[in-house]
């Protein structure tokens, strides 16, 4: 049986057929968890995920992304992520054998590492790749920090300025030798940060998360235009990286300010669209489509629409876009820095 989201009823005021339903896609960003205190959906596990997905796109795969479930509950400290990637895992192989349709379900796995503990990071990424089976890929420290108490540090409650420190990016060396990627989840005040960790680790894939994080709550609400003027030169600087790729979504959580939550019906794909397609022109101009790529952040992004709608929105985007352009966008960006294999 199927857990809904708190907002289900609300969803369902605005429902959508899924467009251009044979266009293949990976979708490089969702979370599976139990009991998330205060989420939309506190319960998100396969069936939920297949759920979201039923509406008629095209999701040939998918690659999860930590959020600090299933942690160990004993050991050593700094091993007890491995607990998320075992729970992971099982699902993977449980969607692997095809007795749960088509799509992939984590057929990549994203786990975090406490890289601060330096040299000590090389034993638990060994031991992460072996709990992943052939699908860990990479990891997640949660780097966003803001000074205004409006805006919540990510739940591991990062330092200051962490990307820049010692002791992290002792532990960040190791994982260009693994082929292990990382993902940067910050604010739009630390993607200059993210840049530079780029420049001193090149050998080394890194995924800029939700758009580098452009806030729109506590002291940047109201202020978008200023926000967008900053992100946008961050930007630019970091899409002079080479080994630095771009998630295209996320811009749907609560800290982006939109409040799509607090309106009488669900957005439709064409409001998603209008609201935010700047972010996704700009970003998609400066980084090329071969280091772009849409996700869906479920189900995070599901405060504020469906599945169906939200990939709706990525279609409507690109409908200008070659047959090539948006392959490397649905698709072929993920495969490539994820590793996938998916048939399509």
């Amino acid at each position: 049986m199927v857990a809904h989201s708190n907002n289900q009823d609300w969803l369902e005021t605005t429902v959508e057929a899924a467009l251009e339903p044979d266009l293949p896609i990976i979708d490089p960003h969702h979370h599976l968890w139990v009991g998330r205190p205060g989420a939309t959906q506190p319960y998100y596990l396969l069936d939920e995920y297949l759920d979201d997905i039923s509406g008629g796109h095209n999701i040939a795969a998918s690659v999860f992304i930590e959020c600090g479930a299933m942690f160990r509950a004993s050991g050593p400290e700094a091993f007890r992520p491995l607990g998320e990637t075992e729970f992971v895992n099982g699902i993977a192989a449980m969607s692997a054998s095809g007795q749960y349709g088509p799509c992939r379900v984590a057929a990549g796995i994203v786990g975090t590492v406490d890289l601060k503990i330096g040299d000590q990071s090389a034993d638990v990424l060994d031991a992460q790749i072996e709990a992943g089976g052939g699908r860990f890929k990479g990891i997640r420290l949660g780097a966003l920090w803001c000074a205004d108490e409006a805006v919540r540090n990510h739940r591991t409650n990062p330092p200051e300025h962490m990307m820049l420190r010692d002791d992290f990016r002792q532990g960040f060396r190791h994982l260009a030798p693994r082929n292990l990627s990382f993902e940067v989840w910050c604010c739009h005040e630390q993607i200059d940060e993210a840049g530079d960790l780029a420049r001193a680790f090149p050998d080394t894939t890194i995924v800029l998360d939700h758009f580098g994080g452009p806030l729109g709550i506590g002291k940047y609400a109201g202020r978008r235009e200023e926000v967008f003027e900053v992100w946008s030169q961050s930007m630019t600087k970091l899409a002079e990286c080479p080994n630095v790729y771009a998630k295209l979504g996320g811009l749907n959580m609560d800290v982006n300010g939109f409040h799509w939550e607090d309106r009488a019906k669900a957005p439709s794909s064409a409001e998603l669209t209008d609201a935010t397609r700047r972010y996704f022109d700009f970003t998609i101009e400066k980084f090329g489509v071969e280091r772009c790529m849409f996700e869906s952040n479920f189900p995070v992004d599901k405060l504020s629409c469906s599945f169906t709608n939200l990939w709706n929105s990525f279609k409507l985007m690109t409908k200008s876009m070659s047959a090539d352009e948006r392959r490397a966008l649905f698709h072929d960006t993920a495969a490539k820095v994820y590793r996938l294999e998916t048939g399509q």
